[in-house]
């Protein structure tokens, strides 16, 4: 078997304060592309959709441009940007850094469901 979408024609888009979350559902992955504008800051633009008390994915993330801060519940923190490549648990709060907007790439299952008032 052999899939390919393009992320300029995504399965779903869903919309935010602040950001929208882009989607390509193929067979084993689930592929988003973040956008993040200046000011968004997760606690204040998904918390609400989601309900929880901060973000409960695990993300597998490429920051394509702009920079990203990321809290974890438990108290580190941690900056990334253009080319960085992470991991992060749930239990995070996350905020765009500066006056460009961010745009992340996330490889995690968890993109299928990101931003839905259903199941955070």
């Amino acid at each position: 078997m052999i899939e390919v979408k393009s992320i300029d024609k995504p399965d779903e888009r869903r919309d935010f304060p602040m950001g929208h979350f882009e989607v390509c559902d193929l067979e084993g992955l689930s592929f988003g592309v973040a956008t993040f504008e200046p000011g968004w800051q997760w606690s204040k633009s998904v918390k609400p959709i989601v309900g929880t008390d901060s973000c409960q994915f695990h993300h597998n993330g490429f920051i394509v441009e702009g920079r990203l801060r990321i809290r974890m519940d438990d108290g580190p923190e941690v900056e990334v940007g253009p080319g960085d490549v992470f991991v992060c648990s749930p239990g995070h709060d996350a905020w765009v850094v500066g006056e460009e907007q961010c745009v992340m790439y996330d490889f995690a299952g968890g993109a299928a469901r990101y931003a839905k008032a259903e199941t955070g």
